[in-house]
């Protein structure tokens, strides 16, 4: 659309004056940010030409995120998940190091103090899907090994549901253990599937609107921490997911696609386990970690466990009440019914499709 000299300057002289409404701003980062997102947010506005109407609806958008989000969902982290800032954020925060492992979305279903399980051990528990066994090494950027780092993994399970989303406070799907005097570690998980993020809300509405799909990629989610080290936060995805190239929150990186391994049920499992003549799975991961920032805060210690007190967790493994930090409420069982499109309508109680 072509606007006239007057009319280009009257919206050039508004933003002046909005910018420069901040120049007694005593932060000068807060300054360089109010002053950017004043300078793009109004070159959006001039870009697209919005009308008023335009303008109340995402007003009304705004306002619906805000009266959806408590202490147990953030439609504002979702809506920022979707728009790939989440994503460019971590881009930008997780510079690229030599061969340091990629880092990906947070997610939503993250849940602190998360049971201990020792190398070896079943981070699935009663979680429902085909074994697992998950294997592989934590070094350096310089290839030295990292021992005691603490590697918390968390996943749905078959039905694309996390613990949390049950209403029974149950724990399932996640723990937490640390690598090896030489780097490695070995846990048993469910093989990831794919499941819908919550869409029952204006950012569900704007995916509906937009012909995108809820649909996460399948995926096993690591936070990996240690002295000196870069955290990271990753996840490791399914090769040959159909879902890879449309994940709906774009965390998906090449780097981190992997070969989920099947075995027959007749395929000894690497620890002797008895799976009941179950199929299972096998994937190997190796992490590498770049060194912290210069002034970060990471963890102290080793974090090792002695023989007894491998043994101890072996024994206790009793699973605690996981707090729950704020994605979306628990949900009620899930039914028990035949499965349905898993982009069906969305339910109000915010349920993956079946």
């Amino acid at each position: 659309m072509t606007i006239s000299e007057e009319q280009h300057d009257r919206e050039a002289e508004l933003v002046e004056r909005v910018l420069a409404s901040f120049d007694g701003t005593a932060d000068a980062r807060l300054r360089q940010i109010m002053r950017s997102l004043v300078t793009h947010l109004h070159g959006f506005l001039r870009d697209v030409r919005l009308t008023e109407e335009e303008w109340k609806q995402g007003i009304d958008f705004l306002t619906a995120a805000g009266h959806l989000t408590s202490d147990r969902r953030q439609e504002f982290i979702l809506l920022s998940d979707t728009l790939g800032a989440s994503m460019q954020t971590i881009a930008i925060n997780n510079e690229a190091y030599a061969n340091a492992t990629e880092a990906t979305v947070f997610g939503q279903f993250f849940v602190e103090d998360s049971p201990a399980i020792p190398l070896g051990g079943d981070v699935a528990s009663s979680a429902t899907g085909r074994p697992c066994w998950v294997s592989g090494t934590v070094r350096d950027t310089a290839g030295n090994p990292v021992a005691g780092a603490r590697i918390e993994v968390w996943e749905a399970d078959e039905d694309g549901f996390y613990d949390v989303q049950y209403g029974d406070d149950r724990t399932a799907g996640r723990g937490h253990l640390f690598s090896g005097a030489d780097g490695d570690f070995r846990f048993w998980a469910v093989t990831p599937t794919p499941y819908p993020i919550p869409h029952d809300g204006p950012v569900g509405a704007m995916l509906a609107a937009t012909g995108r799909s809820p649909m996460r990629a399948a995926h096993l989610h690591f936070m990996v921490t240690a002295a000196g080290l870069r955290t990271l936060v990753t996840h490791i995805f399914v090769r040959g997911d159909e879902l890879l190239d449309r994940d709906s929150v774009f965390g998906v990186k090449d780097s981190l696609v992997m070969d989920f391994t099947e075995q027959s049920r007749d395929t000894p499992t690497p620890d002797g386990r008895d799976l009941g003549r179950r199929a299972w799975s096998r994937v190997h991961f190796d992490i590498v970690l770049a060194p912290a920032p210069v002034g970060a805060v990471t963890p102290t210690g080793t974090g090792l466990l002695n023989n007894a007190e491998s043994e101890r967790v072996r024994r206790d493994h009793r699973r605690r009440v996981p707090r729950f930090d704020g994605a979306v409420r628990p949900h009620p069982a899930p039914p028990t019914s035949g499965r349905e499109s898993s982009l069906c309508r969305a339910s109000s109680d915010l349920r993956p499709c079946r």
